[in-house]
């Protein structure tokens, strides 16, 4: 996995958050190929596990960071929420596909980010992103671009099961 740097981990707080200041971005631990960290905003303590792909393929001439992140919010009742960061702007209204083993999930699109429709989906995919070995991920850019991105597994239950405990989540 590309390590994630103080910038990345700025960047992610951003994207998570207009009240994160990345000095109070806490590191809780680094589980093979996924990062756990925590900070406070206004409603409330915040964890999430972040993960780079090990392999991004498409036919670009540049592209920003992309991630795969998992975010929980005990303050807003929030658990489980994915978030995919292309490191491009989506092609308007087209969905991004997810394959995790033999499941597929489809996601929505604004911007450069994608989003399950709802808390159900976004706790199927983490439940199959517990059990699954590989995720991949195929998107399109606003210019046509197709993407596929794969993400590694590896250590994703253990970087949950962390900011579960560290967000109370049970």
């Amino acid at each position: 996995m590309k390590k994630l740097s103080i910038i990345s981990i700025f960047i992610l707080s951003m994207f998570l958050s207009t009240n994160a200041i990345a000095q109070n971005v806490e590191n809780i631990g680094e589980f093979d190929d996924w990062m756990a960290y925590s900070f406070k905003e206004k409603s409330g303590k915040v964890c999430y596990i972040a993960s780079s792909p090990k392999k991004d393929d498409g036919n670009y001439t540049s592209r920003g960071d992309i991630f795969a992140i998992v975010t929980h919010r005990p303050g807003l009742a929030s658990y489980d929420v994915l978030h995919i960061i292309a490191g491009y702007t989506y092609k308007s209204q087209s969905p991004v596909k997810v394959r995790i083993g033999t499941q597929d999930f489809e996601l929505y699109t604004k911007d450069n980010s994608a989003w399950a429709q709802n808390s159900e989906t976004d706790t199927k995919v983490v439940n199959a992103m517990r059990k699954g070995v590989r995720m991949v991920v195929h998107g399109s850019s606003s210019r046509g671009t197709k993407t596929t991105d794969t993400y590694s597994l590896k250590g994703f239950s253990n970087a949950y099961n962390a900011i579960s405990s560290a967000c109370g989540k049970k």
